[in-house]
């Protein structure tokens, strides 16, 4: 599985964005994904997860009630809906997955996108 993310960019504090993770491959749809970020001097963590058929969804709680992830799984995509951002926000977001059940660890993935950038200015 290839992941490629995309979306990032800079926006001010309260505004929106939506990263996308378009995937390579026919069994993605049976893959779990999850979404994590890394400032810089941090270590990378945990934003959102969420398995193939989508009945398993895991939030951050510095996120949770800002942010929505979902999959389309006919594109092999999956989103994340970025709203309310703060400028702590700021982060190379990535992408991953693996096979199974939705991980919350950045050590239980397989798979992973390059990253893309979001810069939340105050």
């Amino acid at each position: 599985v290839q992941l490629q993310a995309c979306g990032g960019g800079l926006v001010q504090t309260g505004g929106s964005l939506r990263l996308s993770c378009a995937a390579s491959g026919r069994t993605f749809s049976t893959y779990a994904v999850g979404w994590f970020r890394q400032a810089p001097g941090k270590e990378r963590e945990f934003v959102a997860a969420i398995n193939w058929s989508r009945s398993s969804i895991y939030y951050a709680d510095p996120v949770k009630g800002r942010f929505t992830i979902s999959r389309d799984n006919a594109k092999n995509t999956v989103y994340l809906q970025m709203n309310s951002l703060k400028p702590e926000d700021t982060a190379v977001y990535y992408c991953a997955a693996d096979r199974g059940v939705a991980r919350l660890r950045v050590g239980e993935y397989d798979y992973w996108g390059q990253g893309t950038q979001v810069t939340v200015s105050s």
